[in-house]
């Protein structure tokens, strides 16, 4: 099955072997028709209508702003409605240094997103630290905290890059299990557990 959007061949995305392994797994486990119809329905409805939290903390912020004017109009994709409430947001697009003082509240942001969630680490701050990699106040990439689903690199990443970033986040959401939990090696829980933040600073 190739996971695919309309304005895009199949053959011009990258990293395809993860989603077809994805898709071959969820084949594997087996699915009715009527279940398997209604996760084609929702999930197509959520892929094309995600609302992002209007997070950012430095440079990658302002090209996510970029992403709302008119030359990139994300409003084409449905991603539009970025929300200041983390309850009202599907994903999180971490656009930014990230600093241990700020960890704890980073994470009680993401706790307070309704499920399901997603995370996208964008710009070399979030993937891992960017220039800052070395130091003592910076965290080594926000997939120390929260369960990362999509990488966006970059310093900072270019608008066309962040959109090539949600619109991979759309291709996972639209092969999802809706009925029967998300698919990932990991659950989040274990992440959480694996991975605490301490409400001191480091």
């Amino acid at each position: 099955m190739e996971v695919t959007t309309k304005s895009m061949p199949y053959e011009d995305w990258k990293d395809n072997e993860y989603i077809e392994s994805l898709v071959s797994e969820l084949k594997a486990s087996g699915t009715n028709v009527i279940v398997g119809s209604l996760d084609k329905l929702i999930n197509w409805g959520r892929s094309n209508s995600l609302w992002p939290l209007t997070f950012a903390t430095s440079c990658c912020g302002i090209e996510f702003i970029a992403l709302g004017a008119a030359r990139y109009d994300m409003a084409r994709f449905g991603w539009e409605v970025a929300r200041s409430s983390p309850r009202q947001a599907d994903f999180m697009m971490v656009a930014g240094t990230i600093v241990h003082r700020m960890a704890p509240a980073v994470r009680r942001l993401y706790d307070q997103l309704a499920e399901p969630k997603y995370v996208i680490a964008c710009g070399g701050c979030a993937v891992s630290g960017g220039p800052f990699k070395n130091s003592y106040h910076v965290l080594k990439g926000v997939g120390e905290i929260l369960p990362v689903d999509v990488y966006c690199p970059g310093c900072p990443p270019r608008p066309e890059a962040m959109i090539y970033a949600i619109m991979q986040l759309s291709r996972k959401v639209k092969i999802e299990k809706f009925f029967g939990g998300v698919n990932r090696k990991e659950s989040r829980k274990e992440f959480l557990k694996n991975h605490p933040v301490s409400e001191t600073t480091n």
